[in-house]
């Protein structure tokens, strides 16, 4: 809470992601009030009285959010707003200034705010953006004015605009849109915005100076951007304080640990606040990353993030690699650090990111080409990729792994079904293989606000499109390579009965002896069982599969974990 007596906290304990809030008194760690039950994880203080929150429709859709007073019944709270449009769903958060929060309702193309006066303790919202069919809008605050990014099919990598409190529709670009230059997130200060952009596929950070919170907002000049070390990273906003002059973030690459830095936005000095120790004798020397790419059947250049141990790659085509790959709703695979990564490059291997069409790395055209209808360019980039490291001597094919989750598991999916010559074995992990099923089914989860990403198979355009690549439509009689198929039973994005069906169905028609292992953890949903240790067992596992797979020694110790 804004005084700092009181602590709010939201816990789930089967990985269904329907949550509890608990609210605990900081210094004495009591208990305050019931728990507020069956919300999601969106929870904000509107003052030192009141909790925001969300709760969810029968299909798991965020549709309702609510203000409760401390001390009251949960069923005694008030509604704010009820999201009745089954394919927007709605999200929650707090102005870096905290004078205001900020209910968005939003589908895949199209997204609209309302705010709440905190200071003022309004207990109504009031429209900021209005509903207007491909206005993509998210918002925070600074003085006497909101600043909003707008998204449209004009500014399709979003432009920067601020608006007066007093007369919200009278709008001042400061960051017009621009071609080559996505605009990510913005981060506010009492003098300063910090904003995080994407060009050329790799992250960047720049900071401007603002004028005075009472006098008049013009376009942003004089930007400094902050500089980066390596060819291919990470870079994310971290929380950091209002006031300060300082903005916080996190930066790791492939090979450099995850790092908090504090940047001076006046003079331009970063500081290294702290950087995660990684045991087992780790020295970055050792590593090289690199940054490729590889042309896609249309000539499209596709960025690939590569990582490998210099000392052991020979890179003549003889190093086993793992190839990930995601390539959906506009989200970016960027190279970070992954500590248990490295008992796999300790051992020889090559580890790729292909940056595949479908997410956001190069932009929001980028994941124009690789949805609903032009979908399939996910899957022949992933392709391509491979077929350019293999040209290149980085491996061959009885030595390329490939591995995704999610949306990444269609991935494997669909390229098992298309190439399976390609590959020498494949991890799907909570696979979205039975896509055309799914999507038929407005029941079930996600289904509805999913149309926007895949397609509505109602219509027969799409339905055949979606019935040409969905993996568990396209298994037929051919040989498969090794294939590691895991599942969460209490999973409420990708139902466990899709990989059971996509492994049956494998086991019916394929034509090899490989291995084929069907994994259901009965205590997890879509990310897997909780806890740091948990989730390296998860790790040690799937390399364990991979290294069984390529024949090669299994791991005797796990100092590399």
């Amino acid at each position: 809470m804004p005084s700092g007596k009181l602590v709010a906290y939201a816990e789930d304990t089967k990985g269904d992601e329907i949550y509890t809030v608990y609210v605990i008194d900081a210094e004495s760690g009591q208990y305050v009030g019931q728990p507020l039950k069956a919300i999601t994880s969106d929870i904000e203080w509107a003052g030192d009285d009141n909790l925001v929150y969300i709760t969810m429709d029968n299909i798991l859709r965020p549709d309702k959010v609510w203000l409760h007073k401390l001390g009251s019944d949960q069923s005694d709270d008030t509604c704010l707003y009820h999201e009745k449009d089954d394919t927007f769903s709605l999200g929650l958060h707090a102005s870096e200034s905290k004078q205001y929060l900020f209910v968005g309702s939003g589908s895949k193309n199209t997204s609209f705010i309302f705010y709440l006066d905190i200071p003022n303790q309004s207990k109504e919202l009031a429209v900021l953006t209005p509903r207007i069919d491909g206005i993509d809008t998210t918002a925070s605050h600074r003085g006497n004015h909101f600043y909003i990014t707008r998204r449209s099919e004009e500014f399709y990598n979003s432009e920067l605009v601020a608006c007066p409190l007093n007369n919200v529709a009278e709008t001042t670009v400061l960051l017009p849109h621009r071609e080559s230059v996505k605009i990510q997130d913005v981060q506010l200060f009492e003098n300063h915005i910090a904003v995080y952009e994407r060009e050329n596929g790799l992250p960047k950070a720049t900071v401007y100076r603002l004028p005075g919170t009472g006098e008049a907002v013009g376009q942003l000049q004089g930007g400094r951007a902050i500089d980066f070390i390596d060819p291919a990273y990470a870079v994310e906003p971290e929380p950091s304080q209002f006031h300060s002059n300082v903005v916080r973030f996190y930066y790791s690459s492939m090979r450099t640990p995850p790092s908090i830095f504090d940047y001076d936005m006046d003079t331009g000095v970063s500081v290294l606040k702290k950087i995660d120790t990684v045991l087992g004798g780790f020295d970055v020397s050792n590593y090289v990353t690199e940054r490729k790419w590889a042309a896609a059947s249309d000539g499209t250049q596709i960025p690939m993030s590569i990582l490998y141990r210099k000392d052991m790659v020979k890179l003549d085509g003889s190093d086993p690699m793992l190839l990930y790959g995601y390539g959906s709703y506009e989200i970016c695979i960027d190279p970070t650090f992954r500590g248990s990564r490295f008992s796999l490059v300790d051992r020889g291997f090559i580890y790729v990111i292909a940056h595949i069409r479908g997410g956001g790395e190069m932009g929001r055209n980028w994941y124009e080409d690789g949805k609903l209808l032009k979908k399939k360019n996910t899957f022949t980039d992933f392709i391509a990729c491979a077929e350019h490291l293999i040209e290149n001597k980085y491996c061959t094919k009885e030595k390329l792994c490939i591995n995704g989750r999610s949306a990444g598991g269609l991935l494997m999916g669909a390229v098992l079904n298309m190439r399976p010559d390609l590959f020498k074995a494949a991890v799907a992990g909570v696979p979205f293989v039975d896509v055309l099923t799914t999507m038929l089914d407005p029941t079930i989860p996600l289904t509805t606000a999913e149309w926007e990403e895949w397609g509505d198979p109602r219509k027969e355009e799409y339905y055949y499109y979606m019935k040409s690549y969905s993996p568990v439509d396209n298994v037929k009689a051919q040989n498969y390579p090794h294939i590691l198929v895991t599942a969460g039973l209490n999973d409420p994005r990708v139902m466990y009965s899709e990989p059971a069906k996509f492994v049956a169905k494998l086991r019916e028609l394929k034509t090899d002896d490989n291995l084929l292992l069907f994994k259901c953890e009965l205590g997890a949903g879509h990310f897997s069982k909780s806890g740091r240790f948990e989730k390296l067992r998860e790790d040690a596992f799937t390399y364990a599969f991979i290294l069984k797979a390529l024949g090669m020694t299994p791991p005797t110790t796990a100092s590399s974990l």
